[in-house]
């Protein structure tokens, strides 16, 4: 059993959302500037912060989670409450939501269209909510900002950003040196990637005593040809912040802020994690009495109601889902009075009766779903089987056919075959296995627990297609009474 000191993770909680709304109410006046500046503090009138998009839509992700549940949380869901309640079409955000709409599915509605924007800031910048669900296990919280990010972003840079930011406000509940917790939040990353560069960019500059403004230059520099408003860069700044303002929340946020860009976002972000680091005790007290408890909302739709209203609200209301976003996800846990003891290996997991596939699936989310490809997305995931439909290019039906296939995992230890049945658009043919054999894997091998089998269609538009055509594949199991529903979009 994990145990949580509740007053301490109740602070930090409440502290990452005092910290957001300085950071963004303090950069927000100057987003897009982008030069080098001078700010000092708020300009903004006492008690009334600025409303963010970075926060309007974290209160959304909550809403889901009370209203959905973690057990059956997924992109997919996400992008649903996207359409439902999250009203810009800026950017990303705008690319995603008519790709939705369209009925391509997350992680490719990230993808289609989007190379201009799938790198940039729309995922980072909502991250704290998944890691104040999961404090002190990133795994847990990497698992659900994937789903987060994926959907405007696919496999872009800003997906690497918020699976990064994520791991580092998880870590800072419970460590206390902000290297470290940077270079943890590395690994969990492809190291090759813009993002990892860009702050490897920073920690190296930091250790030689190079000047901020320099290494500020540099980043600007190295993200020329992404144009503004882009991860690499903005994380950047805020690492710049973390690593120069040495922990000082007050010179920390102004770094970040000063850099330039998109100064309400990279602010908010840095004074988020100092309060998950440090708690209300590391926040200047007359900036904090200065912010006060509001929470003012943009990015919301009219339908968006029920939402908390103040800091200490939202943390109460995060508080309370924490046991059950942990208990979906095989831990169980207990506030207390006492210390937090967050003792929980692999061998406490078996002891427990904690199933390897429910304990790994954070590190899923960091392998196999960073890996999957651009054009592909979680077909279905039913009790004893989960589906991935990989598309080798665009779902663009130019010569008449088109192949794609799901990746099946068995997660059941028996033996089954699967049935399938594609349900066409009218005048339209294909040729496909009618069932496919799925043995159980080796939860000792590691590299057996990932085994998957294949399962291949060729669809043909006999009769002409349309711009936009959808289909359904029905997957199902002797013994089994759930059907697996798998939708298909296809362009023309």
């Amino acid at each position: 059993m994990v145990k949580l000191n509740k007053n301490t993770i109740q602070d930090k909680i409440h502290a990452c959302w005092i910290g957001k709304n300085i950071g963004g109410t303090i950069g927000g006046p100057y987003e897009g500037r982008r030069e080098i500046l001078d700010i000092k503090g708020f300009t903004t009138k006492k008690g009334s912060p600025l409303p963010n998009d970075d926060l309007d839509l974290q209160l959304v992700w909550l809403k889901a989670m009370e209203e959905y549940g973690p057990y059956q949380m997924s992109e997919q869901v996400l992008g649903e409450y996207w359409l439902s309640f999250i009203s810009p079409h800026w950017n990303e955000y705008g690319v995603a939501k008519a790709n939705l709409r369209a009925g391509i599915l997350p992680p490719f509605s990230g993808e289609h269209e989007n190379a201009l924007w799938k790198h940039s800031n729309g995922g980072w910048i909502r991250s704290e909510i998944w890691a104040c669900l999961s404090p002190g296990f990133p795994h847990i919280a990497n698992h659900y900002a994937y789903m987060d990010a994926c959907v405007d972003h696919g496999s872009g840079e800003g997906t690497y950003g918020e699976i990064l930011t994520a791991t580092m406000e998880s870590l800072a509940f419970f460590e206390t040196d902000i290297r470290e917790i940077i270079e943890k939040a590395l690994t969990f990353i492809p190291q090759e990637s813009r993002l990892a560069k860009s702050v490897r960019l920073v920690l190296t500059a930091y250790d030689r005593g190079e000047e901020w403004v320099q290494v500020r230059n540099r980043l600007v520099e190295e993200s020329a040809d992404l144009g503004w408003f882009q991860a690499p860069a903005n994380i950047g700044f805020v690492v710049l912040g973390l690593l120069y303002g040495e922990g000082d929340f007050r010179r920390s946020v102004l770094y970040a802020v000063n850099c330039g860009d998109d100064t309400d976002c990279t602010g908010a972000t840095a004074g988020a994690f100092l309060g998950i680091l440090k708690g209300m005790e590391g926040i200047p007290a007359d900036w904090a009495e200065y912010i006060g408890e509001e929470i003012r909302t943009v990015a919301l739709t009219a339908e968006c109601y029920d939402l908390p209203g103040n800091c200490m609200e939202l943390t109460r209301r995060v508080m309370s889902m924490i046991p059950v976003v942990w208990k979906a996800n095989g831990i169980n846990m207990e506030y207390t009075q006492g210390d937090s003891d967050l003792t929980h290996t692999r061998e406490l997991a078996v002891s427990e009766g904690i199933s390897w596939a429910m304990y790994d699936r954070g590190e899923d989310t960091v392998t196999s779903r960073l890996g999957m490809k651009p054009c592909s997305y979680l077909a279905f995931d039913t009790v004893y089987a989960r589906g991935i439909a990989e598309f080798e290019g665009e779902p663009r039906l130019k010569e008449g056919s088109l192949r794609f296939r799901l990746r099946l995992y068995n997660k059941m230890m028996e033996p089954r075959h699967l049935y399938f049945h594609a349900y066409l658009p009218r005048g339209w043919s294909a040729e496909y296995a009618k069932s496919i054999f799925m043995r159980y894997p080796n939860v000792h091998d590691e590299t057996d627990r990932q085994r998957y089998e294949i399962w291949e269609i060729t669809v043909r538009a006999d009769e002409g297609a349309q711009t936009q055509n959808r289909m359904v594949i029905e997957v199902t199991a002797d013994g089994r009474c759930l059907t697996g529903l798998v939708p298909v979009c296809i362009l023309n």
